[in-house]
């Protein structure tokens, strides 16, 4: 069996970690931060990622701590729902649920589920050195490790793709979020499914979570990022611009404290040429980063552990021929939701207001069995 190094301990790289240990490997997982606070507020596990978790052994822990989703919803903002999909369909069939849950208990059940001394805390990458047997990390506090392998799972800001790609950087989408959870006590509020609405203004989304909580986003155009004006906004501000959409977004919004806001310019990343570099490879947004606008992203970072461990079985003597085979499996399905994620992202966020109109006529003349045959290969493929 060989030794990993895994740098980043974020969702990707705490499910590669017990994907590698479920096959008897070593692993030692370093992560900048300090201590484990994950960041963000909910995330849509498709079914995919579900089964790629029950590959892991992950299905049972993680399952209990979400909601299942059954439908998917488009509305305009007045309410009227412009498209529909039910996604149950296809879910039945797999056996997986598609899932709403928090971003930090999905980092908790991962967490629990590895041994103690696994990962080590406030170990930020320098750099790295690759011979033809092995990997070393070199850290910014002095410390260094050598394994057979190592695995990038540092995000879409990776310094391990930053020194292998130097011109491969973040590309901003054009837009900016906002998040947060509030207590899903507010009538009119979704509880099977997600909504999104689309206006003049901006859109709104709500994704019910566990624990009758509710997970929201919104989005507004923004031509620059990190625009001080939008990272200084507030509640009220949010209120201001979202004023004339249907109930109940302003409740939401009225039980949402300044406190409970996050916010971040969205980006991801033009597909590379390659996930596999010799002994290293990019997983997750290190590799792959996609908008939000599929909800794939989290998703995509477990399928790529699951795949990970495929690859692993059949060549474990051969770990670049195993890292050149998730390569080949991953990379167009990757550049696909990249592609499509972006590509629905321009619509929403950059259809201008006289258009608006036009564009949901356009989404409403769409049957729903066809928006739901156009989502079906996000789940079934893996």
């Amino acid at each position: 069996m060989a030794d990993f190094l895994i740098i980043g301990a974020g969702i990707g790289g705490l499910a590669a970690a017990q994907a590698l240990l479920r096959l008897g490997h070593q692993v030692r997982v370093y992560e900048a931060a300090a201590e484990l606070r994950e960041i963000g507020a909910g995330v849509v596990l498709g079914a995919n990622a579900m089964r790629a978790l029950d590959e892991l052994g992950l299905h049972a822990a993680v399952r209990p701590v979400g909601t299942p989703l059954t439908t998917v919803r488009l509305l305009d903002e007045h309410g009227r729902v412009l498209n529909r999909a039910d996604t149950s369909a296809f879910t039945e069939r797999l056996g997986y649920d598609n899932l709403g849950i928090l971003r930090a208990d999905l980092q908790r059940e991962l967490l629990r589920a590895l041994p103690p001394g696994v990962v080590h805390l406030g170990h930020r990458l320098a750099r790295f050195e690759q011979t033809e047997t092995h990997v070393t990390a070199f850290f910014e506090n002095g410390e260094q490790a050598t394994a057979a392998a190592l695995v990038a799972a540092d995000g879409i800001r990776s310094r391990v793709r930053q020194q292998q790609l130097p011109a491969s950087q973040p590309r901003y989408a054009g837009y900016t979020c906002w998040r947060a959870t509030v207590q899903a006590d507010i009538p009119g509020l979704p509880t099977t499914g997600t909504s999104e609405t689309w206006g003049r203004a901006g859109r709104f989304g709500l994704v019910p979570v566990a624990d009758e909580r509710l997970y929201w986003f919104a989005c507004l155009t923004s031509p620059v990022p990190n625009d001080p004006a939008l990272r200084a906004y507030r509640v009220a501000d949010l209120q201001r611009h979202f004023a004339g959409f249907h109930a109940p977004i302003p409740q939401v919004l009225a039980a949402t404290t300044d406190a409970d806001l996050l916010w971040g310019d969205l980006f991801d990343l033009v597909p590379l040429a390659s996930l596999a570099f010799g002994r290293v490879l990019l997983l997750g947004d290190a590799g792959h980063a996609t908008t939000p606008n599929l909800g794939q992203g989290a998703g995509m970072a477990v399928e790529d552990a699951a795949v990970l461990a495929r690859c692993l079985r059949a060549a474990p003597a051969d770990l670049p021929a195993a890292f050149r085979a998730f390569d080949q499996q991953r990379r167009a399905r990757t550049r696909r939701i990249i592609a499509q994620s972006r590509q629905l992202g321009m619509l929403a966020q950059f259809t201008p207001p006289w258009l608006a109109p036009l564009r949901n006529a356009a989404l409403a003349a769409v049957p729903d069995w066809v928006t739901a045959r156009q989502m079906a290969w996000l789940y079934q493929e893996l």
